[in-house]
């Protein structure tokens, strides 16, 4: 059975760019525009990884995660935030709220794909 994952990402090109790479390998996608369209996407469907930017309006990235979390249903499922911050304290920001790991944009699709299969295979 495929795996789902939700891309959330207020870019539509990045949105475009990881849904063509992840589909391309396998994967089932549900995209979402923002936090909140996510939340709202993770109590319709079952998601095995979230792949979520970081600066979104509506919700950021951080208030996505810490709703994902506060499910019970989602406590324990993988969250990568995908975005241009890199500096330690906003990945420790993440790490705090519930993140699995971090990819820095611009990302190479290779790259993307390496770490979604370390994390639900």
């Amino acid at each position: 059975m495929n795996k789902t994952i939700l891309t959330v990402d207020d870019s539509a090109s990045v949105r475009m760019m990881v849904s063509f790479t992840l589909k391309e390998n396998g994967y089932s996608v549900i995209e979402a525009a923002d936090g909140s369209e996510g939340l709202r996407k993770m109590n319709e469907s079952k998601v095995d990884l979230v792949i979520t930017d970081l600066n979104m309006p509506n919700l950021d990235g951080i208030g996505l995660i810490q709703g994902i979390r506060a499910m019970p249903t989602n406590r324990f499922t993988p969250i990568l935030m995908l975005t241009t911050e890199s500096h330690d304290c906003r990945k420790q920001e993440g790490r705090a709220a519930g993140a699995t790991g971090w990819i820095v944009k611009p990302f190479r699709p290779e790259q993307l794909v390496a770490v979604v299969r370390k994390v639900i295979g």
